[in-house]
């Protein structure tokens, strides 16, 4: 599939918003927990400007994006979305991908995030491994969520 790998623009916050919604919602979590989630995965146009975000678009619209940061010298995918029509068609993988060069681009030696408990396989198999996690509650049950990263070497 080609894809274009484009900065985030801030006016596509409401869209973004949607995937990433959309995304989370793909893996059968209750409605209460998505009612719960829904102003965390509800992106302003501010979020836009003050995080390096990226795109990638099939003719020409929206279908995943990422947001990188640099903490302290180690890149953080802080988010990862995928429409869910192309999880499972190489998207997540090509925008990972994007995230590892630029993060190699700024310096950083290491990439790590936290990820959904569905998502830890994909993540497994771009390369990272689980470092710990981070415990968490939602809707009164409690849950983990891993921590990921990997070492970025040279290519």
């Amino acid at each position: 599939m080609i894809l274009q790998i484009r900065r985030a623009h801030p006016q596509e916050a409401e869209r973004l918003s949607q995937i990433a919604l959309s995304s989370k919602a793909y893996w059968g979590y209750p409605a209460r927990w998505m009612e719960i989630w829904t102003p965390l995965l509800t992106f302003s146009s501010e979020y836009f400007e003050e995080n390096e975000s990226w795109v990638a678009e099939k003719d020409k619209e929206p279908i995943g994006f990422y947001s990188l940061q640099d903490k302290d010298g180690v890149a953080w995918i802080e988010d990862l979305w995928v429409v869910p029509e192309y999880i499972g068609q190489g998207v997540g993988k090509q925008l990972f991908l994007d995230a590892m060069s630029r993060a190699r681009e700024i310096g950083c030696k290491t990439l790590q995030l936290e990820a959904d408990p569905n998502a830890v396989g994909f993540y497994e198999r771009m390369g990272m491994h689980k470092i710990g996690e981070r415990n968490s509650e939602v809707d009164g049950q409690p849950r983990a969520l891993p921590l990921m990263e990997m070492e970025l070497r040279e290519i």
